[in-house]
């Protein structure tokens, strides 16, 4: 158990060990595009248009869309459109590429989602500006707390959802920000059913009190402090960097919050190049600590896999498998070009977490993914890729089609 506990500390702690190795080149913020290819040439090249003119590299907003079915937590099938929005607010020389994606989803069994999430970079990253906001009825299994759960024992959660996130930060140095935020969310008309479709309470399965009432709502608001490092010019496809980020979140009775409740959520990701120059060649690690703080957290604001900011932790593994009241989480991704203009690559990734137990508040289980990818450049300009990964591990493997990668 040491042994394990000191392999896990050191590759949770790798991008800190190399945080100092990555200072921003301002020189190099403009996403160089010369001989690079993406869908939008090949399809001019296809009906005979134009080259996009040299004026295009001064457009101020860098589109991609991608309409895909995919299959949603809960069960079944959804259309959604992943819709990115790339574009400059300043000199392209010190400002970093702001984004907002897009990405409604729906069925024709009354599932639907329509979060918007977006990155607001002002003139020489003077400030920083984040959003998240979600519209969500969107079902969940759940499996209790902790590992060591069989597959087939698990319960099927269903409620209406809104949240409203937004965060200002003001530049300290050059890539250091410090700012506040405000967090909300709502859980409303919370449902359970078992294996059988039989009602059941979270608080039966799971024996967690908090949040966990049948046709009950939960509701948590309160203010964030937060702090950021980040050398990568764009959010959307990383370059070498470092990217750190620390959020301190407190729900206030008088914000209106259930029960009050507190957590940290620590972020880090070191972005390492191979090569000087040419097609990219690249590895990329990401770790993360979430943990709640004090005892009357909502259950369904509990940490879990696949529920960080983004979304996106946890390939190969189904999400919310895993929840506790602290989570630990790493993954390391390999990033190559298979053409020279850059038009195709691939990615193989590896990722390892784990949920503390509900009795002990240990971390007990580790549980491991894998997987690769194909990447195809959509738009050069703003660099977004579309991802298609293939992810596997015990009991559970699915694919992930989306713009942006995936940290």
């Amino acid at each position: 158990m040491v042994r394990k506990t000191g392999i896990f500390t050191f590759i949770f702690c790798f991008p800190l060990l190399v945080f100092a190795q990555s200072p921003v080149d301002k020189t190099h913020l403009t996403i160089d595009t010369a001989g690079k290819k993406d869908i939008i040439d090949i399809g001019r090249a296809l009906f005979h248009e134009r080259p996009r003119p040299v004026s295009a590299e001064k457009k101020k907003i860098y589109f991609s869309i991608l309409p895909v079915s995919t299959t949603i937590p809960g069960g079944g099938a959804a259309v959604f459109t992943s819709t990115t929005a790339g574009f400059y607010l300043g000199d392209r020389s010190g400002t970093y590429l702001s984004s907002i994606s897009f990405t409604p989803y729906f069925n024709l069994k009354g599932r639907y989602g329509l979060p918007i999430r977006s990155n607001i970079w002002l003139n020489n990253n003077d400030w920083l500006i984040q959003g998240d906001t979600r519209l969500l009825v969107y079902p969940q299994y759940t499996w209790g707390l902790g590992g060591g759960q069989p597959e087939g024992d698990r319960l099927l959660v269903e409620y209406n959802y809104m949240r409203f996130y937004q965060a200002v930060l003001k530049r300290i140095t050059s890539s250091f920000f410090a700012g506040i935020g405000y967090n909300l969310d709502y859980y409303v008309d919370i449902e359970n059913t078992d294996q059988n479709g039989l009602p059941n309470s979270i608080a039966n399965f799971t024996h967690y009190r908090f949040g966990t009432s049948i046709d009950k709502n939960s509701f948590s608001s309160g203010p964030s402090a937060v702090l950021l490092y980040d050398t990568r010019k764009n959010d959307l496809n990383p370059i070498p960097g470092v990217y750190a980020n620390f959020i301190y979140r407190y729900n206030a009775e008088a914000l209106g919050t259930t029960e009050p409740w507190q957590s940290i959520y620590a972020d880090f990701r070191k972005y390492v190049a191979l090569t000087d120059g040419g097609p990219k060649n690249m590895f990329a690690f990401w770790s993360y600590y979430w943990t709640v703080l004090g005892t009357s957290a909502p259950y369904l604001e509990l940490p879990a896999i696949g529920m960080d900011p983004y979304n996106r932790s946890g390939r190969g593994i189904q999400q919310n498998r895993y929840r506790g009241k602290r989570l630990i989480y790493f993954e390391t991704e390999y990033r190559r070009d298979i053409t020279q203009n850059g038009l195709l690559g691939f990615v193989l990734f590896a990722n390892i977490n784990s949920a503390a137990q509900q009795q002990s508040n240990r971390f007990e289980y580790w549980n491991p993914a894998g997987g690769g990818g194909l990447r195809i450049k959509f738009n050069k300009k703003s660099d977004t890729n579309i991802c298609i990964d293939y992810g596997v591990s015990k009991n559970f493997s699915s694919f992930v089609v989306g713009l942006g990668e995936a940290f």
